[in-house]
């Protein structure tokens, strides 16, 4: 077991970083190697973290990381062979209770009470077609003056600035909209979408006949009503090991309806026969942008690998703590954000001279997950070590002053990015002026 790849990211990451990049490298040790934590603090109490409790809130709070030079050094760890998979996605930090915490949003799921809390977006690498393995790229805040879809396309944009070849790029359905189709323009990617089965698309307008404005939209097709569909330009049917009979048809040169300048190519994936006869699959309905479209037997199967990415956000959450701390500083939830691809990496890089260490009620493994990498990653530090230097003693710390009170940090209300017409109605109705009136 060498591990030169992994002991050449960690030192190229540990000359990239900034102030507290000891404590910081510790820091990001100690997760790896801590298995499960009561709290955040307790990291401290890792035998790879050399310092005292408080310098895991102080790395944190000290330490900068340069974005755009760890978004390099990721991106030159993706092979440039084929078409590299990117996928995007959104995932959510609870924080119902912090009241001190700064621009919190409202959301939650149609019939449930909505949580307080900050929303993150990330854009990662799919480095395998099946598996568990989501390598992030950016994994950032959407603020309030943000939107998701924003978001995304920011990400998407710095990420093809760094890459050699066009990427493939995959989003869920809350992505299948004509704004995030028209905050994509211009940028160096192929899209692969899924839409909703009630959205409508509209084909190519018919030629100028001279009077009036030009149309900008000719065919309507509503997915969900067979009577609208035209004949698809292509069919194929492909027999999958894992789905059974499936059935592939695509339309050409369809567009939504506010974005009309951009052509799409609109897919429909039916399931014809199952491996099992009790399940039973909607079809799924998937849009594609770009310069080459690839082979529709192939295609298709691409969307499926976007779900790496939700095994990472468990993973994130559960084994790499990330929505584990009660943190009252945005800068410091924002730090502690970016510290999750560095690890995720790291992980990634140990697996290929990695050996399964499995506990005594789990079975052994030959391709192995994050999760079983991590678990074997306190051998592989002790083999490796750190590029970080042990902690020089500087005295003791006066403290706070006597008599010292510090100022109580401000209270911040949620914000609601958007009102209904009735409570502003009810609002406008209630205030002074309208009494006074």
């Amino acid at each position: 077991m060498i591990f030169n790849e992994l002991q050449q990211f960690r030192q190229t990451l540990y000359a990239s970083l900034g102030n507290a990049r000891d404590a910081l490298f510790d820091l990001m040790d100690a997760v790896l190697v801590s298995a499960c934590i009561v709290s955040f603090v307790r990291l401290s109490q890792s035998p790879v973290f050399r310092r005292q409790w408080s310098s895991t809130y102080e790395a944190l709070r000290d330490s900068r990381l340069p974005r755009s030079k760890v978004l390099k050094l990721l991106v030159q760890q993706i092979p440039t062979q084929q078409q590299p998979l990117l996928a995007g996605d959104a995932s959510r930090w609870n924080r119902p209770a912090a009241r001190r915490l700064k621009d919190r949003t409202l959301s939650g799921r149609t019939g449930h009470a909505p949580i307080a809390g900050q929303n993150y977006s990330t854009l990662a690498w799919i480095a395998e077609d099946r598996g568990s393995w989501a390598l992030p790229l950016r994994h950032e805040r959407i603020t309030s003056f943000e939107t998701p879809a924003s978001k995304a396309a920011f990400q998407l944009k710095q990420v093809t600035r760094q890459l050699a070849v066009r990427p493939l790029a995959i989003y869920d359905r809350g992505y299948g909209n004509a704004s995030f189709v028209n905050q994509t323009a211009g940028i160096e990617a192929d899209l692969l979408l899924r839409v909703t089965s009630n959205r409508s698309v509209y084909g190519a307008p018919p030629a100028y006949r001279g009077r009036g404005a030009p149309a900008k939209h000719g065919h309507k097709m509503k997915l969900n009503d067979p009577d609208t569909w035209s004949v698809p330009v292509e069919t194929v049917e492909v027999d999958d090991p894992n789905w059974g009979r499936v059935r592939v048809s695509r339309w050409s040169a369809y567009h939504f309806r506010k974005s009309p300048k951009r052509a799409m190519e609109v897919l429909r994936v039916e399931v014809l026969e199952t491996q099992s006869s009790t399940r039973r699959l909607a079809p799924l309905w998937l849009v594609w942008l770009g310069e080459q479209m690839p082979p529709l037997e192939t295609l298709w199967l691409h969307y499926l690998c976007r779900f790496a990415i939700e095994h990472w956000y468990r993973f994130a959450k559960q084994r790499l703590y990330w929505t584990h701390p009660q943190f009252s500083s945005v800068s410091a939830t924002e730090q502690w954000s970016s510290l999750m691809p560095l690890l995720s990496w790291q992980l990634w890089l140990a697996r290929k001279d990695c050996t399964d260490h499995p506990l005594p009620w789990q079975a052994p493994q030959e391709t192995l997950t994050p999760g079983r990498v991590a678990q074997a990653f306190a051998g592989i530090l002790a083999a490796i070590g750190t590029p970080a230097p042990a902690p020089k003693p500087r005295g003791k710390s006066p403290g706070r002053g006597k008599g010292h009170k510090p100022t109580p940090r401000p209270c911040y209300p949620m914000v609601k990015k958007r009102a209904s017409k009735r409570k502003t109605s009810e609002q406008s109705l209630n205030s002074p002026v309208a009494t006074a009136a």
